[in-house]
């Protein structure tokens, strides 16, 4: 099968958990290949039909077939966007880049996440989109080490050039 091209990103629809699942699982395995994964594809499935119960945004990109390609989950109160996976075959597509913005538009001026210090790719990507560290820690599922990192709307005078 080739590559399919994302054709939009949408809300998130109950019979979406078996795909986001396994491009969540396949997505991390290519990412963290030491860890297993699989096994904790019950809990994930378990806490996004918690978070979509809650009433957690759940964004889905999909293709022209529209098969999810990546999600992205965001607390609308809070800011927190505790999930951003992408298939494996869509790294660097600009997916991860779309689920990002339309997080942006979405979120509440804020946004904060948690990304394994191990993950570079995930690090530059975060910056790129305009995040800042703001408090190390640690994954309390694998012990890895962590960093939490947000992002601030700039406020309007910001965006807008001094002077006249």
């Amino acid at each position: 099968m080739g590559l399919r091209a994302l054709t939009d990103i949408r809300p998130f629809r109950p019979n979406d958990l078996p795909a986001i699942v396994s491009l969540w699982t396949a997505a991390w395995q290519a990412t963290l290949p030491s860890i297993d994964f699989s096994a904790r594809q019950p809990w994930l499935e378990q806490h996004l039909r918690a978070l979509d119960g809650a009433g957690i945004l759940i964004l889905c990109a999909v293709d022209e077939a529209d098969g999810p390609r990546g999600f992205a989950t965001l607390d609308l109160t809070s800011g927190e966007m505790d999930q951003l996976a992408v298939a494996p075959d869509a790294f660097g597509q600009g997916v991860a880049g779309a689920l990002i913005e339309a997080v942006k538009r979405r979120a509440p001026g804020r946004i904060r996440l948690t990304v394994n210090q191990d993950n570079p790719r995930a690090m530059a990507f975060y910056r790129r989109a305009g995040f800042t560290i703001v408090a190390a820690g640690a994954n309390p599922h694998s012990g890895l080490r962590t960093w939490e990192m947000a992002w601030v709307t700039a406020p309007a005078s910001a965006a807008s050039p001094a002077g006249g």
